[in-house]
């Protein structure tokens, strides 16, 4: 019998290139325009609180990220009665957006509009086009599916932050086991 026990899990040692210690935001809103308004109202305030100004390029892309993958929650993933849920992440140098909502049969698919006057339809290009990664997973122990857009953030002041890849692993509630689908 040896005393050797397998090493325990340990979390990434943070850089003195870090930008963020790690932050985490939650909340539920009601799957109305509404709710999606208030979704990206709060995420403002909290990133703002976090080291990213408002009006700054950052912030606005984020925002934006907030802002689309909310609306997608209302428009394509209501369900009478059930809310969705943002939930916001910074560490390192990344900030991660997930929004949750209760429509697992309605997975995102990014599409080219039919026209250049088609008012819907250019969502997920837009996180697509801001989002370092993006993806979605089911959840394994329930409805719905959660839509995630990691953002790195570059540095204050114009130093350069590190740009090495910040890997988050799934931050479920509860113990739920979801597989990751991405798209970079």
């Amino acid at each position: 019998m040896t005393d050797k026990q397998p090493p325990l899990p340990v979390r990434p040692t943070r850089t003195p290139d870090a930008r963020f210690p790690w932050h985490h935001f939650a909340m539920r809103f009601s799957s109305t325009p509404r709710g999606a308004r208030l979704a990206r109202r709060l995420a403002g305030e909290r990133l703002d609180a976090w080291g990213v100004p408002y009006g700054s390029e950052a912030h606005d892309a984020l925002l934006l990220t907030v802002a689309e993958l909310s609306s997608n929650a209302v428009r394509h993933g209501h369900v009478s009665g059930r809310d969705f849920r943002l939930r916001l992440f910074a560490e390192g140098t990344a900030i991660r957006i997930e929004v949750t909502d209760t429509r697992g049969e309605r997975l995102p698919t990014p599409t080219d509009p039919a026209s250049p006057d088609q008012e819907g339809g250019r969502g997920l290009l837009l996180v697509a086009a801001l989002a370092d990664r993006w993806g979605w997973y089911p959840c394994a122990d329930g409805p719905g599916k959660t839509v995630w857009a990691v953002l790195e953030i570059p540095a204050r002041d114009g130093i350069p932050a590190s740009r090495a890849q910040v890997t988050f692993t799934n931050h479920s509630d509860h113990g739920h086991n979801c597989t990751q689908s991405s798209h970079s």
